[in-house]
């Protein structure tokens, strides 16, 4: 586990490093700057920071059952995990987290709960994860993102994401609340 962060992050910074050798608004090139992990355009004057993407992770509940997701690229024996998405301009990461399930399954979902977040590195994502209760509505898939949702009972589930994974979190989570009742 210390290992995927500490790589994540080398990813992220290498990755940002070869992506902002020259400037984005006037393609002069870029210089690091020592004071901080930043770069500059002399040209311009525009300072360039590592960029992150916020998005959601929420894991969707309806008594003890939760609502998990295969990724059509995962394949047939891929695993199942929780629903996720990048937040669009101008929205609040709660309208994401709406939005996003809907989008992806077809649902409508309340009483959101913020659990943690997790740095990920693919594509340089700061995920904020959510528990959130089912509301109303049947799956839909509305694009071909997602290959197959189920409820899945706690003590039935099929195979998760790895222990480090902030979706991993939210299940377990999940799990122990149901449990302690």
């Amino acid at each position: 586990e210390e290992y995927f962060y500490l790589a994540g992050r080398a990813f992220q910074i290498l990755d940002w490093d070869r992506t902002t050798r020259f400037c984005g608004s006037c393609g002069s090139p870029t210089t690091s700057q020592d004071a901080d992990r930043s770069k500059f355009c002399a040209q311009c004057r525009l300072p360039v920071y590592p960029r992150l993407s916020p998005s959601i992770i929420v894991l969707v509940t309806k008594g003890d059952q939760m609502l998990l997701a295969r990724n059509a690229a995962w394949g047939p024996n891929g695993f199942y995990s929780t629903l996720a998405g990048f937040v669009e301009p101008g929205e609040s990461i709660e309208e994401t987290v709406h939005r996003e399930v809907h989008e992806e399954v077809g649902v409508q979902v309340k009483n959101l709960r913020y659990l943690g977040s997790q740095s990920w590195p693919f594509p340089n994502s700061l995920m904020l994860g959510f528990h959130a209760e089912y509301a109303s509505g049947e799956f839909q898939y509305h694009d071909a993102e997602i290959a197959d949702a189920k409820w899945f009972h706690i003590d039935e589930l099929p195979k998760v994401p790895a222990r480090f994974a902030i979706s991993r979190w939210l299940i377990d989570d999940y799990i122990r609340q149901v449990r302690d009742g």
